[in-house]
């Protein structure tokens, strides 16, 4: 399962999270905002600390990013 890093709130964290619930891809949404580790996690991952953050089971991390990246990362 993929691991999605999100801000509540962010209106690209919801259209990533949408995206990929419409297209079903599994994957487990982390509020970077309710964590300090979980931020400190995604700013480790991603190199940023801006949000989303998406890492697939291969450990491939695309971040800050728009649902119009996600096909071709995905894909």
């Amino acid at each position: 399962m993929m691991t999605l890093y999100i801000k509540r709130g962010c209106p690209w964290c919801d259209m990533a999270e949408e995206w990929l619930s419409q297209h079903g891809h599994p994957y487990q949404a982390i509020d970077v905002l309710s964590s300090p580790g979980d931020f400190a996690s995604m700013k480790r991952i991603s190199g940023q600390s801006l949000a989303p953050v998406l890492v697939t089971n291969d450990g491939r991390v695309l971040a800050d990013f728009g649902p119009e990246e996600l096909p071709g990362f995905l894909a």
